[in-house]
C-alpha cells in the first residue's frame, strides 16, 4: 500500500470528529465519560481546532486494530467525508497500530487525548525548564508509537500534534530519541537538585510557601494578580498557565510570604506529563499550605474536586495543610447556584477573585491558617536576643513591662517557632 501524507495548510482551521470509547471496564472503574467528552472539546478548541461534531461508541472491550469497532469505522468516515472533516480526536489513548489502521481507513490525521494535551502544553511552555519538560513527555510518548507515526512524521504544514519536538527530531530512529530523552532527564536531575537547594535555602531563610492548586481554568492565575498585583497571563482557557509563578503577598499582620501558582489539573492527566513535571508539581509538597482553588460555577465541580484530590494524594500532598476556596461566587449569584455552595468557615471559603473584601477574608484565613497557638513568654529585661526572637516568631498582641522582665504574648507563627522557638520554651508562662 502506497503511503499518503496530509498535505494541511497551517492558515487552515482544521475540522475535527471528537470519538470517545466507553468500555464495560470504564463503567466498572465509575468514571464520568460524559465529563470527559465535555473537556475534550474544550481540550479541542484551546488547539485552535474547530468541532465538527461528536461520537460516543459503548462496547465491551476496545478494538485491538481500529479501538472502535468496524462498523463505527464505516460510521467516521462517511460523516468525515460529509462534514468535511480533517481530523479524528479521539477520548482515550491508541496505540501507534491503531493510530496507522485509523489512519489508512479513514484518511484523517489521528490525534488522541495524550497527544492533544501535550500539544496544548507545547504551545503554553515559554521557560526553558517547561519546555524541555514538555520535550521529554512527548518524545516519552511518542517512543513506542513510531511506528505508528509514519504519516504524522510526514505531514507537512504542523497543527495540532506536530509542535514541540518537530519532525527533524522525530524522524531519527529510535536510538537518536532514547539519547534525547536520557539528555533531557539528565537536565531535569540538574533542576531537580538545584530546586532542592532552593527549598533548603527556603527553610533556613524561614521563608514561607502557600501553594495554588486545582483545576485547569479554575481562577488560580487571576487570584495571585488580584492578591499580589502580579503580571501574570490570565485568560479563560485551559492550560493558559503552564510556568509556575511565584510572588510575594503581605498578609494583615504585615508577614510576608511566597505565594505560587501551579499548573492546572485535569481528568486523565498523561502519566508521560506527570512524570516529566514531578519536579515542579513537587514544590506543593513542599509548601506550608495548600489552597485548592475550585470553579464554583462548574457544573462538574464535585467530580474536579475528586480529581484534584487524587492528584495531590499521589504527589504525597493531601494531607497538607489546606482551604478550600471556591471562586467565581460572582458567577454563581448570577446563575442562581450559590445556595449550592459550602457556608464560608473553617476549612471552606466562597469567593470572588474580584471582590475586594473577599480577597482580604483570604489573606485573613492565610495567615490564621499559617499561625499557631497564643502563648506568653516571661523573658528577661537584658535578653534582648530573645526579645527579638518572641518578635520574630510571630504576632506580639501583648506586651508588659516591669523591673526585671517582659511579658509578651505572641501569636506564634508554627514554622518559625517550630525553627527557632525552642530558645523561647523554658520562659513560657505556667
Amino acid at each position: 500500500m502506497s503511503e499518503k501524507t496530509f498535505d494541511t495548510n497551517p492558515n487552515m482551521v482544521e475540522k475535527a470528529i471528537l470519538i470517545s470509547l466507553v468500555t464495560n471496564n470504564d463503567k466498572r472503574k465509575g468514571g464520568d465519560p460524559e465529563m470527559s467528552l465535555q473537556e475534550l472539546v474544550q481540550l479541542t478548541e484551546t488547539a485552535g481546532v474547530e468541532v465538527l461534531t461528536t461520537i460516543t461508541q459503548n462496547k465491551e472491550t476496545a478494538d485491538s486494530k481500529w479501538f472502535i469497532g468496524k462498523g463505527k469505522v464505516q460510521e467516521v468516515k462517511a460523516l468525515a467525508d460529509e462534514l468535511g472533516a480533517t481530523t479524528a480526536i479521539f477520548d482515550q489513548e491508541l496505540s501507534g497500530a491503531q493510530v496507522r489502521n485509523l489512519e489508512e481507513s479513514l484518511d484523517l490525521k489521528i490525534v488522541d487525548r495524550t497527544q492533544l494535551i501535550l500539544d496544548i502544553f507545547a504551545g503554553r511552555a515559554k521557560t526553558r525548564e517547561g519546555i524541555i519538560q514538555v520535550e521529554l513527555a512527548q518524545l516519552s510518548y511518542l517512543l513506542p508509537r513510531l511506528s505508528g507515526q509514519s504519516k504524522n512524521l510526514s505531514r507537512l504544514g504542523g497543527g495540532i500534534g506536530t509542535r514541540g519536538p518537530g519532525e527533524t527530531k522525530l524522524e531519527t530512529d529510535r536510538r537518536h530519541i532514547r539519547d534525547r530523552i536520557f539528555d533531557l532527564k539528565t537536565v531535569l536531575e540538574e533542576v531537580v537538585r538545584h530546586r532542592k537547594l532552593h527549598r533548603e535555602r527556603r527553610k533556613k531563610s524561614g521563608a514561607i510557601q502557600v501553594a495554588l492548586v486545582g483545576y485547569t481554568n479554575a481562577g488560580k492565575s487571576t487570584l495571585l494578580r488580584e492578591l499580589t498585583n502580579a503580571d501574570v497571563y490570565v485568560e479563560n482557557q485551559l492550560f493558559a498557565t503552564l510556568d509556575p509563578t511565584s510572588r510575594t503577598l503581605e498578609l494583615p499582620n504585615g508577614r510576608e510570604i511566597v505565594l505560587t501558582d501551579t499548573v492546572g489539573f485535569i481528568q486523565n492527566l498523561p502519566h508521560d506529563l506527570v512524570a516529566a513535571f514531578r519536579a515542579t508539581l513537587e514544590e506543593v509538597c513542599e509548601a506550608d499550605l495548600v489552597l485548592h482553588v475550585i470553579d464554583s460555577s462548574s457544573p462538574m465541580r464535585d467530580e474536579q474536586i475528586k480529581v484534584v484530590n487524587k492528584i495531590l494524594g499521589d504527589l504525597g500532598a493531601a494531607d497538607k495543610p489546606y482551604v478550600m476556596v471556591y471562586n467565581k461566587k460572582d458567577m454563581c449569584i448570577n446563575d442562581g447556584s450559590l445556595a449550592d455552595l459550602p457556608i464560608t468557615g473553617g476549612d471552606n471559603l466562597v469567593i470572588s477573585a474580584y471582590d475586594a473584601e473577599d480577597l482580604e477574608l483570604l489573606r485573613q484565613t492565610i495567615q490564621d491558617k499559617l499561625s499557631g497557638d497564643t502563648l506568653t513568654f516571661i523573658v528577661p529585661a537584658e535578653r534582648g536576643d530573645l526579645i527579638a526572637l518572641a518578635y520574630r516568631s510571630g504576632e506580639v498582641i501583648n506586651q508588659e513591662i516591669d523591673e526585671q522582665s517582659l511579658r509578651l504574648t505572641v501569636h506564634v507563627s508554627k514554622q518559625e517557632y517550630e525553627q527557632h522557638g525552642h530558645r523561647l520554651k523554658q520562659f513560657i508562662e505556667q
